[in-house]
């Protein structure tokens, strides 16, 4: 069939085709060898005339002959037929096949039909990655399930990997927000607008700082616009506008599949870990060069794993399970810089979006991410999508039974009850039986770690409270933000919202709202508040204001009386039977009707019962085993590894050897100054405020706002007293993903940090904008380095010897070889401006992969061992 034409006959006549029409036909034909033939029907009487654009887009494809080469493009052609057809609160632009289409409208029917062909080409160029095995490989080292996740994109294909061991990888999805995109046009921008490496994979949202109140800011329109431009330069699928959903909402909802690799520029990006990918959040420029290239590097991190037994409670859910592991387990501790692999037999009773809700807050944990087993749960949140395409690709992996973790613990699902977490750390967890009579002035369910089932649940305690005849005091506000239109949608059809607005409550429309305290729903100064958000750092929900985070169902409860409530007794009123009717209910799969209106009549397919017993096939990543023979899902049999991968190719010079410095560098190595003394846990929302995000575009702008709440006097400190090298304490950088916080620290004159440990996405902010970062642990000899490095002494770092110098002590230090080059150079964006698209496979290329026994052990988040990589 290569080369060949085929032949469509379209039951038109060819003069009476319209411009548009004409314009569709020959993208079609661009696309694939296709041509057009017409006739009409003879005596048949049709209504053809009566087609609009997207009427005549089905006619085409109903006149496709069925042919296994035109699959994808009968595909292309239905995923623009169902975008066009799909009401505006299902990601749709809410047409009909015969409604008169203006000249505009036709225009974007045709662009969203480029979009589709254009992610066909992506998904063709895509084909290329070996199918997985279906069994274990004789002597194949054991794995985590993030490992093997991380195996499975290695782009060695060896088939295996281990903690602290550098790979290159091939990724899956990009996600970005509104506010996360201004940052990385800027710098897709300085590096020559290259292109994206695929359409379709690029999740982008308008969530932070926009919502309809605010659209005529100039400063908003200024991020409108950058994201409406990514839209039409990359053919993006992936887009619907500003308000549709929080980031991380649809897109575990409808598109995250479980064994993929997600990028996102975002730290709530590990949400995805609920159906069971590997969502990692990163900062801007480390997600740009992915977005590009369609890859990145990592070193392996280790992983934890938390086996779950018990069942919890009536009415408890995933947030106060997360709760409850921070007040077992602390942050930082167990989870720091690594993965949380949730498993055990008590995870039958959490649903997905309990799973959502418990692996969205990994990031508060301190965790790289968290990521479930895949079970019939999985399956069942999966089944539940719209389209066939974002259920049938999934690759399920679990764990080897003797995969090796760093740490192992237990939590009781039986022991979980409603919980706060007390301002200002998500970790000061109290039952909520503790603070009951906590006085409130504002009450707040929503954030992207409220998925649909704490929203529905929400409801049900307040009616509960309503039918008991409780009544909301006139004190206080209340507000209720849904995570998406789709779910805004199921509320209102179910009478929920109703229920919120009898309780008082203002309905928002979806978005971050005052989780990040930049839109029209702010706490005031002094204010004290109870969210469903996931964080509660000092001025989190506006300046000087004070956020408590709790489940929607305590938030719910506590609304009545504007104090804090425990919810059990509502909760104990819940009919699960109505519950669970109301979590199955979809407005568009439950109605026939709905299915053909919509072009949807292929993707249906009977949702998995959460009591259905599915049966899943596991996968192991596709690779070599311990003798160098590789295994094949066909044969089943070794057989000789034919093309020499990666790592038997000729090794390039150093890369240090060719990157040219940055104008201006440090060339002596030897950096002076005195110690700005900070404590633990500096987050990266009091370095650089949320509010400033969007309102500064350089270092300099950034720095004269740096820790502006947190520690007013910090500037002047480092600006004009010389304060410019930071000794910090334990988990710097915790937080948001935000790289302008390094951008911050650089513009007020900070040359290094100097930390007991830095937080996973700020660990490689640091390197990837030139900014030196130095992890020294309180342990051994160091310990003395944080007792006599005091505010305002003197001190000194020679990256040439690697020795930091205070008082009259010396303390030896390490870095890596990347974040050498990094800094060396001024950045990764300097980096791809010399090595371009081959930037990863420079840097990360190793000549001999090393001996499965082998464990390099080092840093992770930062290349710890690629000194001994040549590279």
């Amino acid at each position: 069939m290569e080369g060949s034409v085929i032949s469509v006959q379209i039951p038109r006549q060819a003069n009476g085709l319209t411009v548009a029409e004409q314009d569709c036909l020959s993208a079609l034909s661009v696309a694939k060898r296709i041509a057009f033939t017409f006739g009409d029907r003879g005596n048949e009487e049709s209504s053809d005339g009566d087609l609009n654009l997207v009427g005549f887009m089905e006619l085409i494809e109903s006149n496709i002959p069925p042919n296994e080469e035109f699959e994808g493009l009968c595909a292309a052609l239905r995923g623009t037929i169902q975008s066009c057809l799909l009401p505006s609160d299902f990601g749709g632009m809410d047409l009909t096949p015969s409604t008169s289409l203006s000249t505009e409208t036709e225009s974007q029917v045709l662009f969203l039909l480029s979009t589709y062909l254009e992610a066909l080409k992506s998904a063709e160029r895509s084909r290329n990655a070996p199918k997985p095995l279906r069994e274990r490989p004789q002597g194949r080292r054991a794995m985590t399930m993030a490992e093997k996740i991380f195996a499975a994109h290695d782009v060695s294909r060896k088939g295996w990997v281990k903690a602290g061991e550098v790979i290159q990888v091939d990724v899956d999805w990009i996600l970005a927000s509104e506010l996360s995109w201004a940052g990385m046009s800027k710098i897709y921008e300085s590096v020559g607008r290259p292109g994206i490496f695929r359409n379709d994979r690029f999740w982008l949202a308008g969530d932070h700082r926009v919502e309809p109140a605010l659209y005529d800011l100039p400063d908003v329109k200024k991020l409108m616009n950058a994201s409406r431009v990514a839209h039409k330069e990359f053919k993006m699928t992936e887009f619907q506008g500003f308000n549709y959903t929080i980031m991380h909402t649809e897109f575990v909802r409808e598109r995250a599949l479980p064994g993929q690799l997600i990028i996102g520029a975002d730290s709530h990006s590990c949400s995805a870990g609920a159906v069971s990918c590997l969502s990692i959040g990163m900062g801007g420029a480390d997600v740009v060069m992915p977005l590009i290239t369609g890859q990145t590097w990592f070193a392996v991190p280790e992983t934890v794993s938390i086996r779950f037994i018990g069942r919890p409670p009536k009415g408890i859910g995933g947030k106060d399970t997360i709760l409850y592991i921070l007040k077992e387990l602390k942050r930082n501790t167990v989870a720091a810089e690594r993965i949380v692999e949730f498993s055990g037999p008590g995870l039958k009773h959490l649903s997905g979006d309990a799973r959502f809700a418990i692996a969205n807050m990994c990031t508060e944990f301190g965790a790289v991410t968290g990521i479930f087993e895949s079970d019939e749960r999985t399956l069942e949140f999966i089944s539940r999508r719209v389209r066939r395409k974002y259920r049938d690709d999934a690759i399920y992996f679990r764990p080897d039974p003797d995969a090796e973790y760093a740490e192992q613990c237990v939590i009781d699902l039986s022991q979980v009850s409603s919980f706060v977490a007390v301002h200002p750390s998500p970790e000061s967890v109290v039952p909520v039986t503790e603070l009951e009579d906590y006085q409130l002035d504002g009450c707040f369910i929503g954030a992207c770690t409220t998925a649909e089932e704490d929203l529905i649940i929400g409801a049900l305690v307040l009616r509960a409270g309503l039918d008991r005849g409780l009544k909301p005091v006139d004190k206080g506000r209340r507000v209720v933000v849904p995570g998406s239109r789709p779910i805004r949608h199921k509320l209102e059809d179910l009478g929920l919202l109703n229920v919120y607005r009898r309780a008082k409550f203002s309905v928002g429309v979806p978005g971050c709202s005052m989780c990040i305290g930049q839109g029209t729903d702010q706490a005031q100064p002094g204010e004290h508040w109870l969210s469903s958000q996931n964080r509660n750092f000092k001025n989190r929900m506006g300046p000087g204001s004070i956020g408590n985070i709790a489940s929607a169902a305590t938030v719910a409860a506590s609304s009545f009386a504007m104090k804090v409530t425990d919810p059990q007794s509502l909760l104990d009123q819940l009919n699960l039977d109505d519950l669970s009717g109301y979590l199955r209910y979809s407005p568009l799969k439950d109605s026939p009707a709905a299915l053909k209106k919509f072009h949807l009549q292929t993707e249906s397919e009977l949702a998995v019962e959460p009591t259905q017993t599915a049966a899943i096939t596991y996968y192991e990543p596709y690779g070599i085993d311990a003798k160098g023979e590789t295994f094949t899902e066909t044969s089943g049999q070794q057989g000789p590894y034919d093309t020499p991968g990666p790592s038997l190719m000729a090794v390039p010079p150093p890369a240090q050897d060719l990157l040219p410095k940055e104008p201006g560098a440090n060339t002596t190595g030897l950096i002076k100054g005195k110690v700005m003394r900070l404590g633990d846990f500096i987050d990266t929302d009091a370095i650089i405020p949320t509010g400033f995000l969007h309102l500064c575009e350089t270092d300099d702008e950034w720095g004269s706002h740096c820790m502006e709440y947190f520690m007013p006097e910090f500037r002047d400190l480092a600006n004009n007293k010389g304060h410019n090298i930071i000794v910090a304490g334990k988990g710097f950088g915790v937080g948001s993903s935000r790289e302008m916080a390094v951008n911050a620290l650089k513009g007020c004159g900070i040359k290094c940090v100097i930390a007991e440990s830095f937080a996973f996405i700020y660990a490689r902010n640091q390197p990837n904008f030139g900014l030196l970062g130095i992890q020294v642990p309180r342990e051994g000899d160091r310990k003395k380095l944080y007792d006599i490095a005091q505010m305002g002494s003197e001190i000194e770092v020679d990256t040439n010897s690697s020795v930091i110098r205070c008082g009259s002590s010396e303390f030896h230090f390490e870095l890596s070889a990347m974040e050498k080059q990094l800094i060396q150079v001024g950045g990764i964006e300097k980096a791809f401006e010399r090595f371009g698209k081959d930037l990863f496979n420079q840097l990360c290329r190793p000549q001999n992969s090393p001996p499965q026994d082998v464990v390099r052990r080092g840093k992770v988040g930062a290349v710890a061992d690629i000194e001994a990589l040549p590279i």
